[in-house]
This record gives C-alpha cells, structure tokens and sequence, in this order.
C-alpha cells in the first residue's frame, strides 16, 4: 500500500504508540548516518569534534516539543561550516598550533552562538519565516554551491593528510598542486579510499539498491577504522577523532566578555548576523524542501520551526554545540527510511547520546581522513556539475546570477555574494524591461467580477523582490472563493516568481482551492523550463 493511500499519522504523543516502531527504525538509521556527519562538520567548523553530537542529541531531544515538522532532522549542517570557520578564524583560531587560542576562539563563537539563537527566536515570535521567500532562487542555489566549492576545497587537503593553513577560499584551491604533491600516504590512502566509496554507492545502479540500504556514511567510517588499523604504526595519534572519554568533560561555555569586548565587536556581530541570517535561510528552505517530499503533505508552521531551532541553538551554544539547522540530507533518509512523526528526530537524537555516552573508544578510532572524505563528497554534491546544468536550462541570465553569486562569494564573503547575485539579478529584470520602481512596490489590484471569484490582476512586473507582497494578498483572500491572477500587464515575471508561483498552485490544490494563472499567453519564456521568466512580446 502507498504512503498516499494511507491515513495521515497522528501527530504528537497521541500518535507516539502508533508511530513507534517505524519513527525508532529510522531513528536509528538516521543516526548511523548523523554520528559521522556530526563529527566531520564540527572537526571541519574548527570545534571539537563532541559539539556536532551535542548539537544534533540537542536538536532530537528538544525541537519535536517545539516544532510541529514532522520528518525534518535537526543538528549540524555542512552549509554553516564556512561560516563557523570565519568566525573563529576572526577569534584567532590557530587549526591546533596553539591550543588555549584555540579554545578561547571557541568559547567566543559559542557566544556569537547564543546570541544569533536569541535573533532567531526574535524573528520567529515576529513570524519572519517569510525571510525563505524573498531571497531569489539562482543567488540561493549559488550561495549553497560556493559554500560546496569552500567546503570541498579545504576538506580536500584534510583527506590526504596535508591541512591547509589558508583562510581565502581561492588561495585554498590555489593550494591544492602542493598539497598533493606533499601528502602523506597513509592518510591519502584512507581518504581517496573512503571518498571513492561515497562515489561508488551514489552511482550504483537502481537494480542494487538493496545494498545501498547500507548508509555509505557508516561504510566508509568502518573502512575508515580497519585502514586506520591497518596503518596504525604510521599514523600520529591526531590522525583519529578525538572526543572525551566522558561526555560530560565535553562541555564548553561561551566567553561573551571575550566575543563582545570592544577589540572584537563589529566581528562578533557580523557573525552573528550570519548565523541568524545564513542559519535561518538554509533551515526554512530546507523545511519547505522536506515539505514537499512529505508523502502525508503535511505542512510546517515555519515560525514555530524556527522558534524551536533559535531556543535549541541558544541551549547548543550554552553547552559547546554548533548552530543547527533542518537538514535536508539526513531528513530525506528519514522519510526514506519510513519515519512517520516527529519522534523519529528524537529517537536519532536519543541513540547518540546512548553512543557517545557508552562508546567513545569506538569513536576515537575512526580517522579524521575519512570524515573528511564525506565533506569533500558532500561540497562536490553541493556544487554538482548538475546545478550548473539546470541553471542553464532555466535560463542563460539565471545561469550568469548563479555563477556571479558563486564568484562573489568567493573573492568576498556570504553576505556580500549574495548581495552580487541579487543586484545582477535585478540588472537583468531591468535589462528585460521591469520598470526600476516595480523591483521595489507591486503594483497590484483585487476585484470581485462574481459572487465565487477574486480576480488579482498585477501590472508591470513580478518579481523576486515584490512577491512576498503578491503571495500575501493571494493568501488573505477569502478561501471559499477561487483566485484568477491575472499578469498580462506585466512585463516581465521573474524564474522565482514562476517557481513559487507552481508552489502556492500545489498548496492551494491541497486545501480543495484554485489558483488559476492567465494572461502569460503574450509573453515568452528565456528559456524552455516550465519556470523561466517570461518576458513580454511586442504589442
């Protein structure tokens, strides 16, 4: 039977008898997934290796009492590693040269972290989950693949065993010809090893997916140890993971007098905007994502998410945690997996804090080269060959935006780049004919013509930067009525638009109610995609 023919599960405790044997099932695969993951983002974040499992037992234990996401898994994230990193690279962070610089760098990021967990409940009792709709679809895409590009290109200097002391993404790569002809041959071996598993399992035919019912993550982390056995006499004590043979000797406070005195001020608050800011963008994105492939269709209130996700951080970073965030990759293998409710967040959370607790002997046996492995693995995956690929198909000036936002980000930082991507993204709206007053006030008017319908008819554009404007009105009308949106006035509506456009048809479908679009017939696509924009013909 489908999931689809089912009957939507129960949610909350009243469910938690009905769900339990499927949500601990993938709880506990999702864990073996999450252990790895959570090491190799904090080691990579330049935190202990301990934070990422408090972050994630933190974000399981906590968040499903607070959020009403079903399937979302909550803890680290490959995408806030760059930012971690940045932040405490400013604290002066030496990568292990100078151990009490390293754990001060630490304890004043965890302040960074606390507060940003504040802004983050801020913003979710001022309901700006909205934020998730402004930003446009290409900068988005292309802020998460510079982050890959980041990510893979540090990491990939950890895998063979030749860490890079380089800060500047470009002088990273420009790096890379040295590190390989300096690595060390035992780590390499480990690395290249575990990263060609991780390939292998992704490419493997649909006639075996049985065996990939196996996580690659644990795989190469078993690999990872019998190699790390292997090479015992030749690898250095810091080869392998390091965490505390007592969870409790792992908890770390935040230094606000530290992070917030006068010498460090506008570098603490700059991250803490990113945290906030790049933290609470990637998790409602994330959570619309997990959304979508919910096979029940249920629907995140992403205000209470948020809420949720800001009160675990404030606590995470109280105790020595990362920032969290809705993971998308470990929240895909928990709705494949079969979980039905929120509990199985929790339960993955539960079965890491009985590991850390009872096997940490286990744990330091895994070798750092093969979490590093997993990360070079997840940027490449983040920075695919695909996304550019797709980019192109919905359009050459979306394709231009992406690549921008990715070279912006690069020579610059995340802020700055996206802000590239959008200010070349509102270039082209101009360029294709958008009035320069419309990219900042919709222009937009609601009749009535019969007893059942709303008409909601746009002029001059619609665009990125106007439709949180445009989905609002469209979401105040009257739901016993249908809505026609009428945009033969507008010169020009935008990818994003396109695309959240089909988005609110499939939720307005849901709740038994039309949205019907017209008056696109005068206008034509950049590109053949079902969502490229569309731009006005002559008369």
């Amino acid at each position: 039977m489908s999931y689809a023919s089912k009957s939507v599960p129960k949610p909350g405790l009243s469910g938690l008898r009905e769900n339990f044997s499927a949500d601990i099932k993938s709880g506990f695969l999702v864990f073996l997934i999450a252990m790895p993951l959570c090491l190799g983002i904090a080691k990579a974040s330049g935190y202990p290796p301990i934070a990422g499992i408090f972050t994630a037992i933190i974000g399981g234990l906590l968040v499903p009492w607070i959020s009403n996401s079903e399937l979302t898994i909550k803890g680290p994230a490959a995408g806030l590693i760059v930012i971690v990193l940045g932040c405490v690279d400013g604290f002066g962070f030496t990568g292990g040269e100078d151990k009490v610089a390293d754990n001060l760098a630490y304890q004043m990021a965890l302040a960074v972290g606390v507060v940003a967990g504040l802004v983050q409940i801020g913003l979710a009792i001022v309901r700006s989950g909205i934020l998730s709709e402004f930003f446009p679809t290409a900068a988005v895409h292309g802020m998460l693949a510079s982050i890959g590009i980041m990510i893979a290109s540090k990491q990939f200097h950890a895998m063979i065993g030749n860490p890079t002391k380089e800060k500047e993404p470009l002088k990273v790569i420009e790096a890379i010809p040295e590190a390989i002809q300096h690595l060390k041959p035992e780590v390499a071996t480990i690395g290249l090893t575990c990263l060609g598993i991780m390939i292998v399992w992704a490419m493997m035919p649909k006639k075996l997916a049985w065996i990939k019912k196996a996580p690659a993550q644990l795989i190469v982390v078993g690999m990872g140890i019998l190699l790390g056995y292997v090479f015992a006499a030749k690898l250095d004590p810091t080869a392998y993971v390091n965490v505390p043979n007592d969870i409790r000797q792992g908890i770390a406070f935040p230094d606000f007098q530290g992070a917030f005195s006068q010498s460090h001020l506008y570098h603490a608050l700059q991250y803490v905007l990113m945290f906030s800011l790049i933290g609470t963008l990637e998790s409602l994105l994330s959570a619309k994502a997990v959304d979508l492939l919910d096979p029940y269709r249920r629907k995140t209130d992403y205000n209470r998410d948020l809420l949720g996700i800001g009160i675990a951080n404030t606590l995470a970073s109280c105790v020595g945690g990362l920032p969290m965030i809705s993971e998308i990759v470990r929240s895909k293998a928990n709705i494949d997996n079969g979980a039905r409710s929120r509990f199985a967040n929790l339960f993955h959370g539960l079965f890491l804090l009985l590991f850390v607790s009872m096997l940490p002997g286990l744990i330091k046996m895994i070798p750092n080269a093969s979490l590093a492995a997993m990360l070079v693995f997840t940027g490449y995956r983040l920075a695919s060959p695909h996304e550019f690929i797709h980019m192109y198909k919905v359009g050459r000036e979306q394709l231009a935006i992406f690549v921008a936002t990715i070279l912006g980000v690069l020579a610059t930082d995340l802020l700055i780049g996206v802000g590239i991507g959008i200010a070349v993204k509102a270039a082209f709206h101009i360029w294709n004919g958008a009035p320069i007053g419309s990219l900042f006030t919709p222009n937009i008017e609601i009749t009535e013509p019969d007893s059942s319908t709303t008409l909601v008819h746009v002029k001059n554009s619609a665009v990125f930067s106007t439709w949180i404007g445009l989905r609002r009105k469209l979401l105040s009308i009257n739901p016993n009525r249908s809505v026609i949106l009428d945009l033969s006035e507008t010169r020009l509506v935008d990818h994003t638009v396109m695309e959240k456009l089909h988005e609110l048809q499939l939720d307005f479908e849901q709740k038994n109610r039309k949205l019907l679009i017209r008056g696109l017939d005068s206008h034509a696509g950049l590109s053949n995609h079902p969502h490229s924009a569309q731009r006005k013909t002559a008369g």
